[in-house]
């Protein structure tokens, strides 16, 4: 893209202009990092293309800091090739996918010395005073808005400190980048199983128990991946076995993760204070919708308190489905929930799981997008690390848009949760947007792969973020302004509206077969949607409770017992008691992406309800009303506020009115 030079707006900035030569034209940023390799790679190829890149970096961040010159969009567009670049070492979906050990490691190394040089620009004097003159000329409106979102960032990272000050804050930034890439890589590499015998797993499905040998010792050796963790704890008639997998599930990573957790809660914690904010719940969420904690946890306090009802009502169904007189152990939860549908509303998650064979629910949810958005998705034909991994392309009038590839089976060492990511920024008429989906679904070994319908929920909502990247990486004209890139407690949002496709009959019956190609009955998605509301209110609690954990564990040092502190916050809005040993801390795996913003999925959904009440009033497949979705919610990328992005959609701001009706519809 050609570059407008505005030097003699900007030299009226600087007290004393500069005249100098232009630089030689240099490879641009894209092209030096080139496209995704998609072969399996090894610890040396990635330290090697990690170090050339960040070095790359280094140089053009050094070179611009000596800049002489006026400052332009010239200025801000080779800022923007730093972010192209440090993006480009694809270290990140290296160390979710690699095949080996020593791979995984050597990208985790490798996203430590991206966080340093992350660090060297926003802790860049120069180049905050460059973005601060380049933001007082006359820029236009979407540059302005990206230039103060950039500035923030650098705040935020303490370059208003003095040298002294800056020094130390790198330090802490690389040390805190350090123990989160520790604190992941023992979630990664946790072999927690336990040993059941086939009387202990009755009422799991017979595809389940078929996929899982018997050992010598009379034994079946179950891992926490999920799709033997969920079953278990769903369709498991003893509650002994569902007490086993719910005990050893929410203890992953115990003790490994406890210092690393306590690292990246203190250095967070001494990071946020060095810059002078009270907390690094305080620190953070400043670039947020919610941007202060006294507004979240204000939040929490609204939501859950609007969900009382609900979860009481979803509360007393479950435990009158497991009987006896105690308090509801949390281990049946998931059994209790899903014999409520079968029991109380008619829907049977067994019966269902028949229609969603993995192959079936990939083709329908990828002809979703097709149908909505007008595009086409074909097979990119493209080197792939592993066998069982797919590569997609999507085409619009012709040309190529967006590439994604799709991890979605489970494998040792490999990320053991589910996670969209970008892996190219898409630049108007530079770069297309790449993306990578990871995730954990059944399949990929031989079997026919059947899944849950919450599975299929989550397939949707994690491609939700792949559209969101590639559709808000088109018009864009920069990097840190491409994709996903609008505040951090929206970008569930999309997603979550997007999962209602997936309860609608008329979408389901184009892919939801069973073996042998009847369509799914439309009385059983009828009572999918009848149960749809059941455990709403409960749920909303949950995740309230998951949130004030994340919120609680950043707006301090570390407490003393970090176990019983998450417990405590997790508690104080979850209507089923905690048990005490549960450590689930160390496993979460928000705590180091996320931060203290966890919350960010139950605002999201309070912001995808009332998004989806513009397509319940125009029409599930109105054309109209998803291209002015595109158009504009998704299709901005970060070129606009969150608030604005909502707002163009609507005709109105955001509103919970949708949201308290959802959890009135099930009374």
């Amino acid at each position: 893209m050609r570059h407008l030079v505005i030097g003699l707006l900007a030299a009226s900035v600087l007290a004393t202009p500069v005249f100098a030569a232009a630089p030689k034209r240099q490879q641009s940023a894209e092209a030096f990092i080139g496209p995704v390799d998609g072969r399996p790679q090894t610890a040396a190829q990635i330290m090697a293309r990690c170090d050339r890149v960040i070095a790359e970096a280094d140089r053009r961040r050094i070179a611009l800091e000596q800049d002489k010159r006026p400052v332009s969009l010239d200025t801000y567009s080779r800022y923007n090739d730093l972010w192209i670049l440090l993006n480009g070492t694809d270290a990140g979906l290296y160390q979710e996918v690699s095949l080996t050990d020593a791979a995984r490691k050597a990208a985790g190394a490798c996203n430590d010395k991206v966080t340093a040089a992350q660090a060297k620009i926003t802790l860049s004097r120069p180049l905050y005073d460059k973005l601060k003159a380049l933001s007082a000329t006359s820029v236009d409106p979407v540059t302005a808005f990206g230039l103060k979102r950039d500035l923030l960032a650098f705040e935020m990272s303490g370059v208003q400190l003095d040298a002294a000050g800056r020094a130390k804050a790198q330090a802490l930034t690389e040390a805190i980048g350090k123990a989160g890439t520790r604190f992941d890589a023992a979630i990664a590499d946790d072999k927690t199983t336990i040993a059941v015998t086939p009387a202990e797993l009755e009422g799991l499905p017979a595809d389940f128990i078929a996929g899982h040998k018997v050992g010598a010792d009379g034994k079946i050796v179950l891992t926490m991946a999920y799709p033997d963790a969920i079953p278990v704890l769903t369709y498991a008639r003893r509650e002994d076995t569902r007490k086993a997998m719910f005990t050893a599930f929410f203890r992953r990573a115990y003790p490994a993760n406890e210092q690393n957790l306590r690292d990246l809660i203190n250095l967070r914690d001494q990071l946020a204070k060095l810059i002078g904010k009270p907390s690094y719940a305080a620190l953070s969420l400043q670039d947020r919708m919610l941007d202060t904690p006294e507004k979240v946890h204000a939040f929490l306090d609204e939501v859950t308190t609007i969900a009382l009802p609900a979860a009481q009502r979803d509360l007393a169904k479950k435990q009158a489905v497991v009987g006896g007189s105690g308090p509801f152990a949390m281990w049946n939860n998931s059994y209790a929930s899903d014999q409520v549908k079968k029991s109380q509303y008619g829907y049977d998650t067994q019966e269902a799981r028949k229609y969603f064979a993995f192959e079936k629910v990939q083709a329908g949810i990828l002809k979703l997008s097709e149908d909505l958005f007008g595009v086409k998705i074909r097979k990119w034909n493209t080197p792939v690390w592993t066998k069982g991994v797919d590569a997609f392309e999507m085409v619009e009038n012709g040309k190529v848009i967006g590439r994604f590839y799709f991890d979605l089976h489970p494998r040792p060492g490999k990320y053991s949760h589910a996670n969209a990511m970008g892996l190219r920024s898409g630049l108007a008429g530079r770069s297309i947007p790449v993306g990578a989906l990871v995730t954990n679904f059944p399949g990929g070994d031989g079997s026919e792969g059947l899944m849950t319908h919450n599975d299929v929920v989550t397939f949707l909502h994690e491609y939700g973020h792949l559209l969101h990247g590639i559709f808000g990486g088109q018009e864009q004209r920069w990097a840190s302004r491409s994709g996903i890139s609008t505040e951090w407690d929206f970008v569930e949002a999309p997603s979550q509206m997007l999962e209602n496709w997936v309860f609608d009959y008329d979408t389901l019956a184009r892919f939801a077969t069973d073996s042998k190609g009847r369509t799914i009955p439309r009385e059983l998605v009828a009572a999918m949607n009848r149960s749809r509301y059941f455990n709403m209110g409960g749920f909303d609690r949950t995740q309230s409770g998951y949130a004030n954990m994340s919120l609680g564990f950043y707006e301090g040092p570390a407490p003393a017992n970090l176990g019983a502190f998450q417990r405590a916050a997790w508690g104080k809005y979850d209507l089923v008691p905690v048990p005490d040993f549960v450590e689930s801390q160390d496993s979460f795996g928000h705590l180091n992406g996320y931060g203290a913003a966890y919350y960010t999925y139950v605002w999201s959904k309070v912001i995808a309800d009332d998004l989806f009440s513009r397509f319940e009033k125009e029409g599930l497949r109105n054309r109209k009303t998803a291209a002015d979705y595109r158009r504009f919610v998704i299709g901005p990328g970060g070129d606009k506020p969150a608030a604005e992005l909502i707002a163009d959609f609507l005709g109105r701001p955001l509103s919970l009115d949708a949201h308290k009706a959802e959890l009135d519809k099930d009374r």
